[in-house]
C-alpha cells in the first residue's frame, strides 16, 4: 500500500477511536449509563471528519495555504460542525421514524436545549481534533506524537539515512527576483515536496534559507529505496509544473542533492522553543556531499556507504565518479552519481 495512504487510514483509525470515545463519555455523562448507541453515534462521526479532512479537503490545500493557522482553525471546526449535525438530524430523523414517532414530534426535539448541548459538544470534540491535526502539520508529521511519546526526551543514539537539497543558482535567482519573491518561490517549491515526502515515508528535518534537509529511518529509506525516489519525485513535480514556474517567476527551479547514512546521536532540546535536533559527523558529510555536484555537474550524489545498501536493481543508473577526501575530514569517501533510468 502506498505509504501516504496507509498514514492516512492509520490516522483515520485514531480519529475514529477518539470520537468513539467522546460518544461514550458524553452518554457517561449526559444519561450516567452506557450502551452501544454511544459508539454508533461517535464512530460514524469520526468517520465522516476523517473522510473530510484526509480526502476530500487536501484538494483544496492551495487554498487553505493562503490562510492563518486561526482562520483555518475557525472555518474547519464550524463547517465540519455543520456538516455533521446535518447529517446527525438526517440520523435521528431516521431513527426517530424507526421507533414509531411522528415526523410532527421530530422538530421540538432538534430544538431543544439537549441538542443545543450536543452541538457545543460537537464543536469542542472538532476543534481539538483539527487543533491537533494543524499543530501536527505545523511541526512536522509525527513529529508532535514523538514530543507526546518523549521517544528523544533522553538523548538516544540511532542511524538514519539523510539528504541535503540545495536550490541550484539560488543566490543569482534572489537577485533576480528580489527577497519577496524570492521567498514566495521558495514556499511554491518546497509544497512541491509534500507528496515526495509522504510517499517515501520521509520527515522534513529543517529548512535552511533554500536548502530542505530530509531524514529516514534507515529501514524506511531503503525500502524500494525511497531515499531516491523523494529526489526524482520531487524533480518530476517540478518539471511538470515548469510552466507555472516560468510564467510567474521566469525560471525553472531546478535542485541538486547529497545523501548519506550513518549514526547521529537524537534527541529533545530547549526550553522557550523545543524541537528535535540530530547530530553527528553523518550531516556534515552529507552537506559535503552535496557541495560536490557542482563539482562533478551531477544532480544528485550518494556516498558509495549507503549505495552498498540500496537495491542496485531498483531502476537507477549509477555511476561511480571519484573517491575524495571531502573539506574538514580526514577519512575518504566514495562518490557516485544516480540518475533515474
Amino acid at each position: 500500500m502506498n505509504p501516504n495512504l496507509a498514514r492516512k487510514f492509520r490516522t483515520l483509525g485514531l480519529i475514529c477511536l477518539f470520537t468513539s470515545f467522546a460518544g461514550v463519555l458524553y452518554q457517561l455523562i449526559d444519561e450516567e449509563r452506557l450502551d452501544y448507541n454511544s459508539v454508533m453515534v461517535g464512530f460514524p462521526l469520526g468517520l465522516f471528519f476523517g473522510l473530510l479532512e484526509l480526502f476530500i479537503f487536501p484538494n483544496a490545500e492551495t487554498l487553505f495555504r493562503r490562510w492563518s493557522f486561526t482562520t483555518i482553525l475557525v472555518v474547519k471546526t464550524v463547517l465540519y460542525t455543520v456538516v455533521i449535525y446535518m447529517i446527525t438530524i438526517a440520523l435521528l430523523i431516521v431513527y426517530g421514524l424507526s421507533e414509531g414517532r411522528e415526523f410532527s414530534e421530530l422538530p421540538g426535539a432538534l430544538a431543544s436545549l439537549h441538542q443545543a448541548v450536543l452541538v457545543i459538544y460537537t464543536l469542542v470534540i472538532y476543534g481539538l481534533l483539527v487543533f491537533f491535526l494543524q499543530i501536527n502539520h505545523l511541526l512536522g508529521e509525527g513529529v508532535l506524537w514523538k514530543f507526546i511519546r518523549g521517544k528523544y526526551h533522553r538523548p538516544r543514539e540511532e542511524e538514519r539515512i539523510f539528504m541535503f537539497l540545495d536550490m541550484k543558482s539560488s543566490t543569482t535567482i534572489a537577485e533576480k527576483l528580489g527577497h519577496v519573491r524570492f521567498y514566495k518561490l521558495l514556499n511554491e517549491v518546497f509544497h512541491e515536496i509534500s507528496q515526495p515526502v509522504l510517499q517515501t515515508r520521509a520527515e522534513i528535518y529543517q529548512y535552511i534559507g533554500d536548502e530542505v534537509v530530509l531524514t529516514w529511518k534507515v529501514a524506511h529509506g531503503l525500502e524500494n529505496s525511497n531515499c531516491l525516489k523523494a529526489f526524482f519525485l520531487f524533480k518530476e513535480r517540478l518539471q511538470r509544473n515548469s510552466e507555472y514556474y516560468l510564467r510567474d517567476f521566469g525560471i525553472n527551479p531546478e535542485f541538486k542533492a547529497g545523501l548519506h547514512f550513518g549514526k547521529v546521536i537524537s534527541a529533545q532540546i530547549g526550553d522557550l522553543k523545543r524541537e528535535i535536533v540530530y547530530n553527528g559527523d553523518v550531516l556534515n558529510t552529507t552537506s559535503r556531499i552535496q557541495n560536490e555536484c557542482n563539482k562533478y555537474q551531477r544532480d544528485c550524489l550518494v556516498s558509495g556507504l549507503l549505495r552498498s545498501q540500496l537495491d542496485q536493481r531498483n531502476g537507477f543508473h549509477w555511476e561511480k565518479l571519484d573517491t575524495v577526501i571531502l573539506r574538514g575530514k580526514e577519512s575518504e569517501v566514495e562518490l557516485f552519481s544516480v540518475m533515474a533510468s
